[in-house]
């Protein structure tokens, strides 16, 4: 039977003891790391979030109590009364290394059976295994380090944030559902059968109202949810620092995501970071890097060989010059005997993913090999070569289509594969930018129609209003993305307040009147009662928790994730709920493939 807390209070955390503490009579509370038996003495390592322990028990030591703690296993949960003495053999690896505590009373509060693996650091158990039984993988150090750091970095937004005038205010979790963008997931509704509700992507159209409502200044730390397509490292519910403010301009929304980004930095890791960031619009990243988040930290940029190649008569190449692409590479300097043919033969398949139908390449090894050098002209392979400031020793990387997007995406993400593989990162500080003047709009092939990169209500830049109707494609957007080390950890935009120019992007959107009355009536409704200027932006706080704390995947620093299919290991939900709850609802459901 389990022993009761009855009359003894946790005087102190494990931790916490030191050497001042020594002839103090305390009480703790644990989980048992480790039992010791020595014969005539026994050491158990009791640990809690801040720390482990050592308790003793010797010849001195009641029969009763050395008893109990001979039956002591791993993670019993254990209640000890003693007094803190010097420790004969100190361990200087442990912060309470110099004490030990001289049990007088020890209660068993519960007992455990064997885990299924064990409660230690950097633990090397499949992740699977660990997220079946995420209570026990949160007894972790290293595990509880990171959900306290989090917890660190929530804070300062809370006193950043109000600091600087913002109010915190809740905004609904059941509301309208606005298909644009990714899915819904739809909650329905037993008082109103045949209709739903969804649960939100974004407090966007709220944080808007509250804007309209003369708040002036809103944060929130808000939960969110997208019913995305599976993804390695994306979650089906997360965390967004969600801001808002009115009667600013750009540079005002993005002085307070900077003074966030400085402060929580210097709290949380004691690292300085520089103000104001560097600033990069869209176009000038995908040029140089091949991505709207690039990663600073090394070189090797995206060189446009379009124009050298104009009069080939190499197809590849010419046939997506004439596509209306281009022909861009990358240099990869000094290793071309690193990389085997082999290798680049996988590379080549790899970035098949983005798109692209190959790689060109040339191995500037003490054996020159090249796949395309030979389809050109002497003078096209010395423009190439001169462009790409080739040496001896270096890789160069081609890859050719007729639509920009797949070069870009495709090389983007070659720079980063091999600057990773080769050990090629400046990992010596953060490194933040901003990326500016976002397309307003993409095209979508599956929806064959334009469709908003940020959202519908985003500001077009002033000088660009007028192609709105007649060019979509040109318009450039007051929108802002916040990058950290090539990951996107906070965006937003200035916002539309004119009902007028709202209307006009529904309509460059695709939507009639009536349409854009159904999906967003309540908000062009507002507008009418003077809306102010006003823009915001959102982080990531999981990803920034993420990348703040060096750990390899956002699922690290959420207490209960998802897995890639959505799906959660402890509890097995999803689940099958009984039909009399479906026959509530009026809800039939119908078979349908599952996904892969």
């Amino acid at each position: 039977m389990a022993e009761f807390m009855t009359g003894l209070k946790r005087t102190h955390y494990c931790g916490e003891l030191r050497s001042t503490d020594i002839g103090k009579e305390v009480v703790v509370c644990g989980w048992v790391q480790r039992q010791r038996d020595l014969g005539q003495l026994i050491f158990i390592d009791l640990r809690d979030r801040t720390g482990i322990v050592q308790l003793a028990f010797d010849e001195s030591t009641d029969r009763a109590i050395f008893e109990k703690a001979f039956a002591a296993r791993a993670e019993f949960v254990l209640l000890a009364r003693g007094t803190v003495r010097e420790r004969t053999s100190k361990n200087p690896d442990l912060p309470t290394g110099d004490i030990e505590l001289e049990v007088l009373e020890l209660r068993v509060l519960a007992k455990s059976e064997t885990p299924p693996f064990e409660i230690v650091e950097d633990s090397n158990v499949k992740e699977d295994t660990r997220l079946k039984y995420r209570y026990l993988d949160l007894r972790r150090p290293d595990m509880q380090r990171k959900i306290i750091g989090r917890h660190k970095i929530v804070k300062v937004a809370h006193d950043y944030f109000d600091q600087n005038g913002f109010i915190e205010i809740e905004t609904p979790d059941l509301i309208k559902s606005t298909p644009e963008g990714a899915r819904d997931y739809l909650v329905p509704s037993r008082v109103f059968p045949g209709s739903f509700f969804a649960l939100p992507q974004s407090p966007q159209l709220y944080k808007q109202l509250l804007m309209l409502s003369g708040f002036d200044r809103y944060m929130q730390i808000a939960r969110c949810f997208r019913d995305e397509d599976l993804r390695a490292d994306r979650q089906p519910e997360f965390t967004q620092i969600d801001l808002e403010m009115s009667f600013v301009d750009q540079d005002d929304v993005m002085a307070i995501g900077e003074g966030f980004m400085k402060r929580v930095y210097k709290e949380v890791l004691g690292i300085d970071i520089e103000t104001p960031f560097r600033r990069m619009t869209w176009h000038e990243a995908m040029d140089r890097f091949g991505s709207d988040k690039p990663d600073l930290r090394f070189g090797m940029e995206l060189i446009n060989l379009s124009d050298l190649l104009r009069n080939t008569e190499f197809k590849v190449f010419a046939g997506a010059l004439a596509g209306g692409g281009s022909v861009r590479g990358i240099n990869l300097k000094g290793k071309a005997e690193a990389l085997s043919r082999k290798e680049i033969d996988k590379l080549t398949e790899w970035i098949k993913a983005y798109g692209a139908k190959g790689l060109a390449w040339t191995r500037l090894a003490e054996k020159e090999t090249s796949s395309y050098e030979k389809f050109l002209s002497p003078e096209e392979v010395a423009a190439i070569r001169s462009a790409m400031g080739a040496e001896p020793g270096d890789v160069l990387l081609l890859v050719a289509s007729d639509e920009n997007k797949v070069v870009w995406d495709s090389l983007g993400a070659l720079r980063c594969n091999l600057a990773a593989r080769f050990d090629l990162i400046d990992k010596s500080k953060p490194c933040l930018l901003w990326i500016t003047d976002f397309p307003m709009f993409e095209y979508s092939k599956e929806e064959q129609r334009w469709v908003a990169m940020h959202h519908p209500f985003t500001m077009p830049r002033p000088e660009d209003i007028d192609k709105l109707a007649t060019d979509p494609g040109a318009v450039c957007a007051v929108a802002y993305d916040m990058v950290l080390d090539g990951n996107e950890v906070g965006g937003g935009s200035l916002r539309i307040n004119d009902s007028e120019l709202q209307a006009k992007m529904f309509e460059a959107l695709g939507f009639t009147p009536e349409e854009a009355q159904h999906r967003f009536g309540f908000l062009i409704d507002a507008f009418k009662y003077g809306a102010p200027p006003h823009g915001g932006m959102a982080f990531g706080l999981d990803r920034l928790v993420m990348l703040m704390l060096g750990c390899d995947s956002i699922r690290e620093v959420i207490a209960f994730p998802k897995v890639a299919s959505s799906s959660d290991l402890m509890t097995e939900a999803p689940t099958d709920v009984d039909a009399k709850q479906l026959e509530e609802l009026g809800i039939a459901v119908v078979a349908t493939q599952p996904q892969k």
